[in-house]
């Protein structure tokens, strides 16, 4: 099993903590990240996007000029697509972007996106964030002074302390276990995981030998 320095919010070490091989000790794959990534941002596209067709635009109700001897093209209506004003043939309609993605899919992605930050050594543990009221202040004192840390993202149990106070912090975003997400490891430079927060997602993610 891989094992990591635990540290204190002042940056002490206080001991060691062993991770579990099959969460933080994987195989990257780069292949299966991409495709999380790529499913879960289709996920968040509206599709709302809308043309009026010749059946929506308003008026062209009766026929503009009589079938023969104007000279012109026959026409049924000034609402076609071929006139100007007309509705549009083919345009946008609202739709779903959404890409169904096995369970298991997204947590090979999860696994190896964990892999990767434990093995380019972005990886750090806490045994725990707390402070006694929200305070951005504090939050940056302990994040960009003392660890030094740019663009992290911070995992932990619900705490509403930690989260009020994190998120006024240019490229720092916290997260519950439970929405942890590929896209958000891989777009941060750093992961900071509480202790806590290590045994849910290896209780959620580890498998067994």
């Amino acid at each position: 099993m891989p094992s990591l320095e635990l540290l204190n919010q002042k940056k002490e070490k206080v001991g060691t903590i062993s991770l579990n091989e099959s969460v933080f000790g994987t195989e990257v794959n780069h292949a299966l990240v991409h495709q999380v990534i790529k499913a879960q941002l289709a996920d968040r596209r509206q599709g709302t996007a809308k043309t009026k067709t010749k059946g929506e635009v308003r008026g062209g109700g009766r026929k503009p000029f009589k079938q023969k001897g104007t000279g012109n093209a026959r026409q049924g209506s000034t609402r076609s697509p071929l006139l100007v004003g007309g509705g549009q043939n083919f345009g946008p309609q609202p739709r779903s972007y959404a890409e169904k993605t096995p369970k298991q899919m997204v947590q090979g992605a999860l696994r190896s996106a964990l892999s990767d930050r434990a093995k380019a050594s972005r990886l750090i543990i806490v045994d725990k964030i707390s402070f006694a009221k929200p305070s951005t202040q504090a939050a940056k004192k302990m994040l960009l002074e003392t660890f030094k840390l740019e663009k992290t993202l911070i995992v932990s149990v619900a705490d509403n302390n930690i989260e009020l106070s994190i998120r006024n912090l240019k490229g720092m975003r916290v997260l519950r276990t439970e929405g942890l997400n590929v896209y958000d490891i891989v777009r941060h430079e750093w992961l900071m995981i509480t202790q806590d927060a290590v045994k849910v997602i290896e209780a959620r993610l580890g498998t067994e030998k």
